[in-house]
Parts: C-alpha cells; sequence; structure tokens
C-alpha cells in the first residue's frame, strides 16, 4: 500500500515537472505607444469648516476633526493636521472672513456665515494636487527603445528625469539618458511591467515614488493632447458669462477677425508633444474694449481650475502697493526702506547705501542687494530664500550690498517679496490681510491660493500663486483701465503709468525693460511700434495689456525651464494675435 502512495506521489510529481518544463516565459508586451498616470498627493482636509461657541471656549470642525481655536480680540487662530485658519470676526461676529493655509501648497480665502443654529460655517476648498505624467514609446529604426516623458505640471521629464531610451529584461524596465561623448547614458529610473494588467510602474522618488501607467488606446481620450482627442478641428465659440465680473462678447464685435483666430488656435491644437521639449499651453485669453472675446483651454485644464502663475505673482506685490497708497496708508515709493522697517527711523548704525535705498528700488529689482537670480552663489538667491525658518524680511534686510540702489537691475525675488512687507509694515495689518482687502476682494477674485513663508506668518510675492485664468487676466485690464475696475478705484491713473513705465533694464540674464515688477515689450503693427507691458511667470504664465489697442490677453503655460517659457510674448502675440485686430 505504501510503494503506491509513493509510485502515485512520482507520477504526480513527473506530471507537474513535465508541464512546467513544458512552458516557456511568455514574450513581453511591445511597450510602444502612449502610457499615462496620475498620482493624487491630497489633500486629506475638504468640506465644510465649522466654528462653534460653548461658553467662551471655540472649537474648529472639519472632515471628522476638531480642536480648539484660539481667540485675540477679533482674530481666529487654529491648526487641524498642519492646515492652519487665520480669520477676523466683522464688527457684527456673524460673519468670519480669512485665510485656510493648506501645508505645502498655500493659503486659500473663507468666509464663514453665522447660521441660524449659532455656529458659523464656510467651505474649505483645497488644492488638489496632482501629478500627471506621460509617456511616448516609440521604436527607433535599429530596434532600440526611444522614450519621452512629458509632465504638464512641472515638466519633470524636461527638468529631472530626461528619458531617451528604455531597456526591458522580462518585467524589469530600465530608463536611460541619452548617450553622451560615447559613454552610456545614465539610468534615470527603474520599473516593473505587469503583462497581465498591461501596466508599467517607474519609481522616481524625487516626484513622490512610484508612478503606474496604464496604456491609452490608439485615438483615445487623454490630456496628452491639447484637446483631449487627436486631430480635432477649432471651432470658434463666444467665451460663457461667469460670475467673476467679466463682460463677454464676440470676436467680430470687438473688431477681431474670427478666421485668423480660428487659425492660432489651430495651431495651438495641433502643436506636436512626442519631445522632451514640445511646447506646452494650458490656456488662453484675449479681452479687448473691456470684454472677453477668447477662452480657451489646452491638456485638461478649464476655467474652474487655478493655475500656477509662478513669478507673475511679484506683480501682485506692486499693484498691492499702489492700492495701499490708493488706500490712505501713508507710504510712497520714495519712502525708505530701512526708516519703513524699522518703525519710522533709521536704525543706528546703518550703512549709506542701504540708507538710500527706496520702495521704488525694489520696485524695479535695483536695491543693490547681493542677490541675483542668475547667480546661484548669490546670497540672496531665492532657494535660500525658502529654506529660511524666521522672518524673511529680516533675512532679506541684513543682505549685504554689492552696489548703490539704482545702480543696476537685477532679477531679485526676495526684493520683490520686501515689496510686500513694506507696505504691511507701514500699514501695520499682515499681507494676507492687505491683499485681500486691497485687491483680491475689489477684483472679485474669489478662488486663489496664495504662497505662505516657511514661517507662516506671512504671505510671499515671490511666486507659486496659483490663480483663475479670467482673474489673472484683470492684472493687465486694470492697467488698460487706469487703476479701475468696475467703478471701484484700485489704484491712481499715475501710478499705473509709471508702474507699466521702463524704470529699468534688468540685465545679464534677461536685458529686458522693467517698470514697477512689469516687463515691458515694444511690438510692430501696421507699420509703427506698439508697447505693452506684462506680468510674466517661469513655464508661459502672461498677463498682458496693450493700450493703444485697449487688448488685453493672458496665457498659461507648462513650459517650465525651458526656452519655450517665453513663447507667447515673442511668437504668438506679434505673429497671431495682433495681426488679427482689423479695426
Amino acid at each position: 500500500m505504501a510503494s503506491l502512495r509513493i509510485f502515485t506521489f512520482l507520477l504526480s510529481f513527473g506530471t507537474i515537472f513535465s508541464i512546467a518544463i513544458s512552458q516557456t516565459p511568455p514574450t513581453p508586451k511591445e511597450l510602444t505607444g502612449l502610457w499615462e498616470a496620475k498620482k493624487f498627493f491630497g489633500p486629506d482636509l475638504r468640506g465644510t469648516l465649522t466654528i462653534r461657541q460653548l461658553n467662551r471656549e471655540f472649537s474648529a470642525e472639519i472632515a471628522g476633526s476638531s480642536v480648539p481655536v484660539s481667540i485675540h480680540a477679533e482674530s481666529l487662530f487654529a491648526e487641524v493636521k498642519k492646515n492652519t485658519l487665520k480669520a477676523y470676526f466683522d464688527n457684527n461676529r456673524t460673519r468670519i472672513t480669512g485665510y485656510w493655509n493648506q501645508k505645502g501648497v498655500g493659503a486659500c480665502p473663507i468666509t464663514l456665515t453665522k447660521n441660524t443654529s449659532g455656529v458659523w460655517q464656510g467651505e474649505v476648498i483645497p488644492w488638489p494636487t496632482v501629478e500627471r505624467a506621460y509617456l511616448i514609446i516609440k521604436r527607433k529604426s535599429d530596434g532600440s527603445t526611444a522614450v519621452t516623458l512629458r509632465n504638464p505640471e512641472h515638466n519633470f521629464g524636461y527638468t529631472q528625469y530626461r528619458f531617451d531610451h528604455l531597456n526591458q529584461d522580462g518585467a524589469s524596465v530600465k530608463f536611460f539618458a541619452a548617450d553622451k561623448d560615447g559613454k552610456p547614458g545614465e539610468m534615470l529610473a527603474e520599473g516593473r511591467y505587469d503583462s497581465d494588467e498591461d501596466v508599467l510602474s517607474v519609481y522616481m522618488p524625487n516626484r513622490g515614488g512610484t508612478y503606474d501607467f496604464s496604456r491609452i488606446p490608439e485615438n483615445g481620450p487623454s490630456d496628452i493632447y491639447p484637446r483631449g482627442r487627436p486631430g480635432v478641428k477649432y471651432v470658434y465659440a463666444p467665451p460663457l458669462k461667469r460670475d467673476d465680473e467679466w463682460e463677454t462678447a464676440s470676436l467680430t464685435d470687438v473688431g477681431i477677425s474670427r478666421d485668423s483666430i480660428e487659425k492660432f488656435i489651430q495651431v495651438l491644437t495641433d502643436t506636436p508633444f512626442d519631445s522632451i521639449d514640445a511646447q506646452e499651453d494650458h490656456a488662453v485669453i484675449i479681452a479687448r474694449h473691456g470684454k472677453i472675446v477668447l477662452e480657451e483651454y489646452f491638456h485638461g485644464e478649464n476655467a474652474e481650475k487655478p493655475h500656477d502663475t509662478r513669478s507673475a505673482g511679484k506683480s501682485f506685490a506692486s499693484e498691492m502697493m499702489g492700492a495701499a497708497i490708493q488706500s490712505g496708508i501713508r507710504i510712497s515709493d520714495k519712502d525708505f526702506v530701512y526708516k519703513i522697517m524699522n518703525g519710522g527711523d533709521f536704525p543706528e548704525n546703518l550703512e549709506p547705501r542701504k540708507r538710500a535705498m527706496t520702495v521704488a528700488h525694489l520696485l524695479t529689482m535695483s536695491s543693490g542687494f547681493d542677490c541675483d537670480e542668475g547667480d546661484e552663489n548669490s546670497a540672496g538667491y531665492e532657494d535660500k530664500m525658502w529654506e529660511q525658518t524666521g522672518d524673511l524680511y529680516k533675512w532679506t534686510l541684513e543682505l549685504n550690498m554689492v552696489r548703490n540702489p539704482g545702480e543696476k537691475g537685477v532679477y531679485c525675488s526676495t526684493g520683490a517679496n520686501l515689496v510686500a512687507g513694506v507696505v504691511s509694515r507701514a500699514a501695520n495689518q499682515h499681507t494676507a490681510t492687505l491683499l485681500r482687502k486691497l485687491i483680491t476682494d475689489p477684483l472679485g477674485m474669489k478662488t486663489y491660493y496664495q504662497t505662505v513663508a516657511p514661517s507662516k506668518e506671512e504671505f510671499t510675492f515671490t511666486g507659486g500663486a496659483k490663480f483663475l485664468l479670467r482673474d489673472f487676466l484683470k492684472l493687465a485690464q486694470l492697467h488698460l483701465n487706469g487703476g479701475v475696475w468696475h467703478g471701484k478705484r484700485i489704484y491712481s491713473r499715475e501710478w499705473s503709468d509709471r508702474a507699466t513705465s521702463e524704470l529699468s533694464l534688468l540685465g545679464k540674464k534677461f536685458n529686458r525693460k522693467y517698470g514697477y515688477l512689469w516687463w515691458l515689450e515694444d511690438y510692430q503693427y501696421k507699420g509703427h511700434p506698439l508697447r505693452a507691458y506684462f506680468a510674466a511667470g517661469n513655464g508661459g504664465q502672461i498677463s498682458m495689456g496693450i493700450p493703444e489697442l485697449d487688448l488685453a490677453v493672458a496665457f498659461f503655460g507648462g513650459n517650465y525651464n525651458s526656452d519655450n517659457t517665453f513663447t507667447a510674448q515673442r511668437v504668438y502675440v506679434p505673429r497671431y494675435i495682433l495681426p488679427a485686430i482689423i479695426q
């Protein structure tokens, strides 16, 4: 009986063994094609924020979390899982207005209203932190596999992960940079291919870990295409009226050729996307005579999604300065920086060059500080500013002087941020309060995210603020209106004219005309020059006004750290938009 069991076991083992050796590893599926991954990083907290009062104690509740609220006079402060609320009661304590600061993203405005139950409630709408990535994999004529990585949010396929080709060994996939000087390219990332699920997982630690790529069907929908699908034919439609204080009209109503603009948008729609430095436009909007007549979005962007404006956010400091003067705050561009920041008197033993520095020098980036964005070794280089956990204004003021104020324009982010600090000190109010009171509320800006200093004490104005396209366009339109928006004077016409006039020349890196944190450009139109001014940010963020044509245009883009960042003002405006103005 025992021998029978042994025989049966051997027979079974032999059967299993024969099956095992008869199978050969499956041939890996072809990886060529388009691949898409989306990686979500939060936020954890969203929804209705409730403030309750029980006796003399206040609490804040959101998404199942409840924390105490600190009350000082009429101000409130609460921290929920490293997100913070800073706000103020109105005179009757029926409303609370302020900001919800989302960790690592920025602060968004929030308003809470007291209801019949005696609690204050308002909606927290946090920024959804998402990274999209696309792989374009092609087979070369020599049999090797070429790879391009595209990323709309930060362009890290251009800046960090410049994939050139891949090697596949079964499930293992390795991505390499281009060969250089006869040497093999560096391996940049590794991944695993699951042939059963048809999923390619790539580990990119500097961008948040593993991205799981799914294959995009041929001609299938995807945001890698400017209009969601390949080969879309563009047909113009007038913009919709929205609750943002803009009037709308059609192109022909304001003397712009519909045919020319349709051809322009078709050019953007047909832009190739399969190279490492391909142009990537996210949105374009045009207003003439104060009315929006064109509004188009690409690569999954839309009218309700704020976009990173990068360094264009510096121009908000200039706007806030002009609005502060208009509101009666005792400050001017001729005031001395160190005197205001020291409470009205110069600090003792202050060197002469620092004594001579005025607010105008900060606004024109000619402060004289050791601060140069074209030199990573400069003491005031922006990356070093973000490493500070204390008072950013104090850090800036302690920078050495390397030239006389007004001697030379040098691009300096921390100097632009100090403009907001000067306004804050003169007004004795936080920058968060001033931005809302002087700019965003009067301009009807309801959805935005402003960057916050590492200390969480003040807003920063170096870049990174996220705004809706229509609100971003208001920056340029406000100057076309001479400082007035819907009957409200935000700043004087004199300030507007000065801020958008040539007051400095930024050399070395840019060599461009500059006003008060506004760039300047000269175009040719029907044989004569046109003056333009614009706020500009890395990647292709532009809010531009052309006074002679009563024309405002704005662009969003994803061309970060690429020469394509300048395409909107250097190519699109002169080649397509200006020729479309027919009357």
